[in-house]
């Protein structure tokens, strides 16, 4: 396969990005696309230029380091999946592929298509734990029974990744689908009950400190979630806050 990528490509926080284009040739429909990155910055490096800077770790779906806007949609056209998991088979030869950072006053970009979002650890810091005596005789989780459903709602929360795509997507860069995830994981266990107050009012607040938008309840963060988190989460949340405010 034949390529032509537009990659954004920005010096430093301080510095004016611009849209840089590049050639491959001989590219595998088998790659990922990270993998196709990689090639392209060996070839970089061989012509002692300066490779591009872009987040990636464990390249198997779970960390959501790989973060980035490809072609317009955040993690690229593939639904249910991050950029690791995106191949280069669902493009076609001679194809131009625009290839940029997530655009959020709160995600700033720091190199390339690296951005900071540390705003999401600060929201998680906020309340996204439970605070557990672990000194004498600490009960054992098993002996807190737990309705089935609760348990399954719980863990569908909890498969967040924090990638950010949910505020890249969202036109009011708005950071609910994350919050009400982190919120509803608690929300949904007896565990979480005695800072369940607290916890939503810290980690919305926390949000709102950040710069993140409101929801638009477009929807769109749900559709470009590689794990899928539903917009019920964001409901919850707003029920625990109201519950937490009277």
């Amino acid at each position: 396969m034949k390529l032509t990528l537009k990659i954004w490509r920005q010096k430093s926080a301080n510095d004016k990005g611009k849209i840089v284009d590049y050639k491959l040739d001989d590219v595998s429909p088998d790659m990922s696309f990270l993998e196709m990155l990689d090639v392209l910055n060996q070839d970089l490096i061989d012509k002692n230029e300066e490779p591009i800077a872009f987040d990636h770790d464990c390249r198997e779906g779970i960390c959501g380091m790989c973060s980035m806007y490809i072609n317009g949609r955040a993690h690229g056209p593939d639904r249910a999946i991050t950029v690791c998991q995106l191949h280069m088979r669902s493009f076609n030869d001679g194809d131009t592929i625009y290839i940029e950072p997530w655009r959020a006053t709160a995600f700033p970009v720091i190199k390339d298509l690296i951005v900071d979002r540390s705003a999401f650890d600060r929201i998680q810091q906020a309340g996204g734990f439970i605070s557990v005596n672990t000194s004498g005789n600490t009960q054992d989780a098993n002996a807190i029974p737990i309705a089935k459903e609760s348990a399954d709602t719980a863990m569908d929360a909890a498969t967040c990744i924090g990638c950010g795509a949910c505020v890249a997507t969202c036109k009011n860069s708005s950071a609910m689908l994350f919050v009400g995830a982190k919120v509803s994981q608690y929300a949904l266990l007896p565990q979480g009950q005695v800072e369940a107050a607290d916890r939503v009012k810290n980690m919305v607040a926390q949000m709102d400190l950040e710069g993140f938008g409101n929801c638009t309840n477009t929807g769109a963060c749900e559709v470009e979630c590689p794990k899928g988190i539903s917009l019920d989460t964001i409901a919850r949340m707003n029920r625990e806050l109201l519950k937490a405010s009277i």
